[in-house]
């Protein structure tokens, strides 16, 4: 018997069917997840320059601010150059997104030219921001690492001081039959590791 799949396009309802919390969080935190299926509808600047303004108010070392999102929307010209990036069967259904973006970071501190060693985990502050107001607001939003860093670092003529982190992509949300079959059964939220193998008091316990 083939397994049906929800066909529930609420990103919150999807994710309380599949995911429970130990303790009393925002719901947001569920919320976010990263569907697959989008419908190729483009997106007006309004619907989606929000996401990178939640993302511009992240943290990070010596406000630093070392993240930068080079991106392009179906409209563009540019748009096959974003959709030639990608790999690992990412072709397949994000080239149905309204928005494809790289993401890069700053491997320098401003005020000194020196090296910053959090320079990722401070983009990766930003990347979630950006995934969270996308989940507020409905919207699919997929990170992925399924794409050609050194091509991107290439053809976006990023500068050598940054460094390309990830890609990501957002669009209106689709139903799941919209997609390839094997992708249908995981249109779903996942799940996460108990809070007792990630947290460690006193040390780290494997």
């Amino acid at each position: 018997m083939q397994e049906t799949v929800s066909t529930d396009l609420d990103l919150e309802a999807a994710a309380t069917d599949h995911r429970e919390t130990d303790y009393d969080i925002d719901p947001l935190f569920l919320t976010r997840w990263s569907p697959y299926a989008m419908t190729g509808e483009p997106l007006e600047e309004a619907q989606f320059l929000p996401l990178f303004e939640a993302a511009r108010w992240a943290p990070s070392a010596f406000n630093n601010q070392h993240w930068r999102f080079i991106y392009a929307t179906r409209e563009d010209d540019e748009w096959d150059t974003f959709t030639d990036l990608l790999l690992g069967g990412n072709e397949d259904w994000a080239t149905d997104a309204a928005v494809l973006a790289v993401i890069v970071s700053k491997t320098t501190f401003d005020h000194n030219g020196e090296p910053a060693p959090t320079h990722s985990f401070d983009t990766g502050a930003a990347w979630q921001n950006l995934a969270l107001e996308g989940a507020r607001r409905d919207l699919a939003v997929h990170g992925m690492a399924g794409f050609d860093y050194e091509r991107a670092a290439k053809e976006l003529e990023v500068p050598e001081e940054y460094a390309v982190e990830a890609m990501v992509a957002i669009g209106e949300r689709a139903p799941p039959e919209s997609l390839p079959e094997e992708l249908q059964e995981r249109e779903q939220p996942s799940d996460r590791k108990d809070l007792e193998t990630i947290v460690h008091r006193g040390g780290f316990d494997a």
